[in-house]
């Protein structure tokens, strides 16, 4: 997403400031001009972006009162018992390893995460998730504290993957918004990855024949 600790260049806010040369909010300092909100590095889909301190002041207001809509699109390991359900757990930085986030974090803020089973494939279940609060990793953390972490997750999910992905199937689907000048609502929808709409056909051939 943005320039990091070992990872200097090559990042979405590189290509966004060579796009964008000088037009792009400045609320987050140098390093994350323009961005409301960070989807992780193996993670696809939409993002916002503000041009303008403005914008990015009252998208930043949407995106604290719950107001815009985030819905993920996922593959996860197992056979999820309920069609939907809701997970309520607090999330914060993982109490022995720093990089990781977790559910029993001594300190931990609130965290709800809706999911909705899409389709079932046995061994996998294919859903879709919207976020209601905004934690780091919040989706991928909610479903392996429940034994259902995300396909390809090497982090909160098994090491090794039995399938060849670019990423973990986790993709930021839909994403809705008040404009900032219109007033009007306005709802965004990016298209599965090759990958992740291979390996749900994949699936629906294993399963239907």
């Amino acid at each position: 997403m943005h320039p990091a600790p070992g990872h200097y260049t090559q990042t979405l806010v590189n290509a966004v400031m060579f796009h964008c040369k000088d037009q792009l909010s400045g609320i987050n300092g140098v390093t994350r001009p323009g961005i409301v909100h960070r989807i992780d590095m193996d993670t696809t889909g939409s993002l916002l972006i503000c041009k303008n301190d403005y914008s990015h002041q009252v998208m930043a207001n949407q995106l604290k009162e719950h107001s815009i809509t985030r819905k993920y699109h996922a593959i996860v390991h197992g056979n999820l018992r309920a069609d939907t359900q809701t997970i309520n757990a607090a999330i914060g930085r993982h109490p022995t390893d720093r990089k990781k986030m977790s559910t029993h974090a001594p300190n931990g803020r609130t965290a709800i995460t809706h999911c909705r089973v899409l389709e079932r494939f046995g061994n996998y279940t294919y859903v879709e998730c919207s976020l209601e609060t905004g934690r780091t990793h919040q989706i991928r953390v909610h479903m392996s504290s429940i034994g259902h972490p995300i396909l390809g997750d090497n982090v909160y999910g098994p090491a090794k993957c039995p399938y060849k992905l670019q990423g973990q199937t986790l993709h930021a689907k839909i994403l809705g918004i008040i404009h900032p000048v219109t007033g009007e609502y306005m709802e965004f929808d990016a298209p599965l990855p090759e990958y992740f709409q291979n390996l749900l056909e994949l699936f629906r051939k294993q399963v239907h024949g």
